[in-house]
């Protein structure tokens, strides 16, 4: 008995430094992957991680089982990865905020405003970044399986907002963690408030916040719509993201499964892009058949807001944004201007 019980207690002690050392833990139904998202379960995102699960279980050298935690049941972006360096989850789908809690240079695909025309120069450019940035993620022990966007973010406020100066009179919300974002807003007179995103639907019907920058989507399906009828259709910048997983959880997989995995990753990745790109529109149209108010937009507004943008690029190079990717994201749209017609206004 005693034996048996001192087997027990070494068995335990090696699945604890298992999940501590970040090693996907194998059992006999194969290896389980913990994945956590902000996701809605149910949602376009969720299904196609779930077609990605399916697959990655018909992996050679499998099966590989991915258990998808979706609606922020893991916590908010920062503390899914936290939770994945110690191991406790082996791997998110991640937006642009939470890739840059394991490295800030992804923040120069998503934080500087109105600095693309068109998601056809987005595309380039962030091809042209991507090697870089996953080599940057692959540094810090992270492994890029996709990368992903769902179209442009835009305002949703309670009362109608055109100009910059109007905007002052917001309580926007502001992503928790992001304190040099929440400086450079506050030394421009703006009213940042930091919250988390489970707390974007209480803080809206406490009137904590009055205001927030998001896809169209996620309006449509929290109903934040109910709270911020009016929408500013400026094309503030993409909402990005991205599928990582541990270097360790990664090392750990039979090589066999590897490249078939990493297959189904990319394919889930081109799912969830076109999709999320293609629900931004019909989320518009859906909104508007609730109410939703569309701000309606000139180019001298829109100029008046890029104006009011550039004097923010100073502050955001070298704070939100690594001076070296904000120059390199500058230098590519120029030259994709250079050999390509500006879209229609």
């Amino acid at each position: 008995m005693k034996r048996r019980t001192l087997r027990a207690a070494f068995l335990a002690v090696l699945a604890a430094l298992a999940l501590i050392g970040g090693a996907a833990p194998r059992g006999e139904a194969g290896t389980v992957l913990k994945l956590g998202t902000l996701a809605p379960r149910g949602s376009s995102y969720h299904q196609s991680l779930q077609a990605m699960g399916e697959k990655w279980k018909r992996a050679p050298g499998g099966p590989v089982t991915l258990r998808i935690y979706t609606d922020g049941a893991m916590g908010g972006e920062a503390d899914v990865v936290r939770k994945m360096r110690i191991g406790q989850v082996q791997a998110a789908l991640l937006t642009g905020v939470g890739l840059s809690e394991i490295d800030p240079s992804v923040t120069c695909l998503q934080m500087m405003p109105m600095v693309f025309d068109s998601l056809q120069e987005f595309d380039a450019v962030s091809a042209a970044l991507h090697p870089r940035l996953e080599q940057r993620l692959a540094e810090k022990g992270f492994v890029l399986l996709f990368w992903v966007d769902s179209g442009w973010i835009h305002y949703f406020t309670k009362a109608a907002v055109r100009t910059p100066d109007e905007m002052k009179q917001v309580k926007l919300f502001s992503w928790a963690g992001d304190n040099s974002g929440m400086e450079i807003l506050k030394a421009a007179g703006y009213s940042p408030v930091s919250l988390e995103t489970a707390d974007i639907l209480p803080g809206l019907q406490t009137g904590l916040i009055d205001g927030i920058a998001t896809i169209p989507f996620y309006v449509l399906t929290t109903q934040i719509d109910a709270h911020c009828p009016n929408m500013l259709p400026l094309k503030w910048a993409p909402l990005i993201g991205g599928c990582v997983i541990t270097r360790k959880a990664w090392d750990s997989l039979p090589e066999s499964a590897r490249g078939a995995m990493k297959a189904a990753a990319e394919e889930a990745g081109r799912e969830i892009t076109v999709q999320g790109r293609k629900e931004g529109g019909e989320s518009v149209a859906a909104l508007q058949r609730r109410g939703l108010k569309i701000t309606p937009g000139t180019p001298e507004l829109e100029a008046e807001w890029q104006r009011r943008c550039e004097t923010f690029y100073p502050k955001i190079r070298g704070s939100m944004v690594p001076a070296d990717y904000f120059d390199e994201v500058r230098r590519l749209v120029k030259e994709y201007r250079s050999r390509t017609p500006p879209p229609p206004r």
